[in-house]
C-alpha cells in the first residue's frame, strides 16, 4: 500500500534537496502575487459538521417542481432502469477504453449508441459522442472546413441556439447571419464562400425548418449542409439525412439524462461514409477475431489528438461513455414506438397549452409558424410571470428578453399543471 500513501517527512525532504530548496516555502516563495495577512477563510469543521451544512443548503434549491423551461435541455421521464444500468460498477467506474480490446462490454455499448444516432439521422457513420451539443455543433462547423479546403466560415441563423453560436465563435470561425423570419429561416441567399450551413430543426424558438431547403442553399454553393436536431423530434420528422444534409449533431440529452444543473451531457454526430476521416471523436467498428468471433474494436484511431497531437481532426480522444450509456439503455427500452409516444404526447401537450393561452388573451410570436413541443409566447413582464409561477410551485419558460416566454412542454407535464400555468401567468 506505500505507493497509495502520502509522502513522508523524509520524501519530502529528499524531493527539495534534489531541486535545492530548504523548504516548501521556500518552493513558492517567488509565487507572485505573495500573500499577506490571514486568509479570510470558515473555522475548520469536521466531515459530519461539513455534510450537514451541505445538506441544508441543498434544501434551499426547489426540486422536483412542474417545469416549463426547455431551450435545448429538457425535463423528460427517465425509467429507473437507465439509473440501475449506469450504476453498474463495470458502466460508472470504468472511464474509457485505451486498452479497447479487453474492454469487449464497454465497447459494445458505444457501437450500439453508434448504430442508434445513424439510424435516427438516417446517416451511415456516427462516432462514439462528443462532449455535448455545443461541441458536436463546432466540431461540425471545423470538419466543413476541412471537407470544402475553405477558411471556417458558416451561415447560420438566429433560429440556432445562441448557446451554440457563441461555441462556434469561440473558436474562431467566422458566423454569417441568414434572415429569419416569421420564426424560421430563409436559405436564398447564402453566401458562396462559406464551408457549411447550419439548420437547427426545430429551431431554437421550437419551429419547424426546412432541412431540404438548407440542404440544396448549401449544395449550390459546393459547401455542405449541418443540420442540428433534437433526437427526440426524429421519432416524428423526416430524418436529416434523408433530406440531404451531410452532417447531423445535436445534444442527446433528452435521451435518459437529467437535467444536472446543465451537465454532463453527450453530444452526437452523424454524417455520410465517405466523409468518416473527418469525423471527430472514437468510432468504435465491428468485425470478428482470429477465431472468427465477433468482436470490437477502435477504428481510425489516426484522426485522434493523442496519436496525431497538432495535425488531428480535434482536440477529442475520448468520448461520453457513461451518458451516451444512458442515451443508449433509454432508447432501447423506448423502441421506436415509445419514443414516437413520447414525442406526440409532448407536441399534443404543448398545442393544448398554447391554445389554452391564446384563448386567455396571451398572442404566439410566431402562430403561423408549425412547432413542437417549444413555442415562443409574448407577455407584457415575463419576469413578473416568472416570479408567480415559483411562488406558485412551477418553473416557468425562458425570457428571450424581448417581451416574449420561450415555454417547452415535455410528455411529465399534466393536464392539471398546464391549465394551472395558464392561471397563474393570466392573474401575473
Amino acid at each position: 500500500m506505500a505507493r497509495f500513501t502520502p509522502h513522508t517527512d523524509s520524501d519530502i525532504e529528499e524531493m527539495l534537496d534534489a531541486i535545492g530548496v530548504r523548504s516548501i516555502d521556500d518552493l513558492f516563495a517567488d509565487v507572485s502575487p505573495k500573500m499577506s495577512g490571514e486568509l479570510d477563510l470558515p473555522p475548520v469543521l469536521s466531515e459530519y459538521e461539513a455534510l450537514r451544512d451541505v445538506e441544508e443548503a441543498a434544501w434551499e434549491n426547489d426540486t422536483g417542481l412542474p417545469m416549463f423551461l426547455g431551450a435545448g435541455a429538457y425535463d423528460r421521464i427517465i425509467p429507473s432502469s437507465v439509473s440501475a444500468m449506469l450504476s453498474r460498477g463495470e458502466f460508472l467506474t470504468a472511464y474509457t477504453p485505451y486498452q479497447s480490446e479487453v474492454s469487449q462490454g464497454g465497447l459494445q455499448v458505444i457501437f450500439e449508441f453508434q448504430s442508434m444516432i445513424s439510424e435516427l439521422a438516417a446517416l451511415e457513420i456516427s462516432n462514439a459522442s462528443v462532449y455535448d451539443g455545443a461541441n458536436a455543433v463546432v466540431e461540425a462547423a471545423l470538419m466543413t472546413a476541412r471537407l470544402t479546403k475553405r477558411d471556417p466560415k458558416v451561415a447560420v441563423s438566429a433560429g440556432l441556439n445562441p448557446r451554440y453560436r457563441e461555441v462556434i465563435e469561440t473558436y474562431g470561425v467566422e458566423i454569417v447571419e441568414l434572415s429569419h423570419n416569421n420564426g424560421t429561416t430563409n436559405f436564398s441567399d447564402v453566401p458562396d464562400d462559406v464551408s457549411g450551413v447550419f439548420v437547427q430543426n426545430p429551431n431554437y424558438f421550437g419551429n419547424i425548418e426546412d432541412i431540404e431547403a438548407a440542404s440544396e442553399a448549401a449544395h449550390g454553393v459546393d459547401a455542405l449542409c449541418v443540420a442540428v436536431c433534437d433526437p427526440i423530434s426524429l421519432s416524428l420528422l423526416e430524418a436529416p439525412g434523408n433530406l440531404g444534409a451531410d452532417i447531423a449533431v445535436g445534444e442527446a440529452q433528452p435521451l435518459g439524462m437529467s437535467l444536472s444543473f446543465g451537465g454532463p451531457y453527450a453530444g452526437y454526430m452523424a454524417t455520410k461514409e465517405k466523409f468518416v476521416r473527418q469525423l471527430p471523436g472514437r468510432i468504435t467498428g465491428e468485425t470478428v477475431d482470429k477465431d472468427g468471433k465477433l468482436a470490437y474494436v477502435l477504428t481510425l484511431r489516426g484522426r485522434e489528438q493523442d496519436i496525431r497531437r497538432a495535425r488531428a481532426n480535434s482536440n477529442i480522444c475520448t468520448n461520453q461513455a457513461l451518458t451516451a450509456l444512458a442515451a443508449t439503455v433509454y432508447t432501447a427500452l423506448m423502441g421506436p414506438e415509445g419514443l414516437r409516444e413520447v414525442a406526440e404526447l409532448s407536441a399534443s401537450k404543448a398545442h393544448y397549452l398554447a391554445e389554452r393561452l391564446q384563448a386567455s388573451g396571451f398572442r404566439l410570436r410566431y402562430p403561423d409558424s408549425p412547432f413542437l413541443w417549444e413555442f415562443a409566447v409574448e407577455m407584457e413582464d415575463v419576469e413578473r410571470a416568472n416570479e408567480a409561477l415559483l411562488d406558485a410551485g412551477m418553473i416557468g419558460g425562458l425570457d428571450l428578453g424581448d417581451g416574449a416566454m420561450l415555454v417547452a412542454v415535455t410528455e411529465k407535464r399534466t393536464k392539471e399543471e398546464l391549465d394551472a400555468f395558464v392561471e397563474v401567468v393570466a392573474n401575473a
